[in-house]
């Protein structure tokens, strides 16, 4: 039972990383040093790939 409130609740923190990492990506901030210099903000990238990872161990928690 432990397993599955654990999974559950990674999940729903993974979610809120790549909604946070999907924000700064797309805040002006963002675009305009996009397309001053090329790069994308680390915030951005450990929120987006930060998020994925905790929804796979979430997913792999529940079954």
């Amino acid at each position: 039972m432990n397993g599955k409130i654990l999974g559950i609740i990674l999940i729903i923190a993974g979610v809120a990383l790549v909604a946070w990492g999907y924000n700064v990506y797309d805040a002006m901030e963002s675009q305009l040093t996009r397309s001053l210099n090329g790069e994308t903000p680390i915030e951005a990238w450990i929120g987006m790939i930060g998020g994925a990872v905790c929804v796979a161990l979430g997913v792999f928690k529940l079954k």
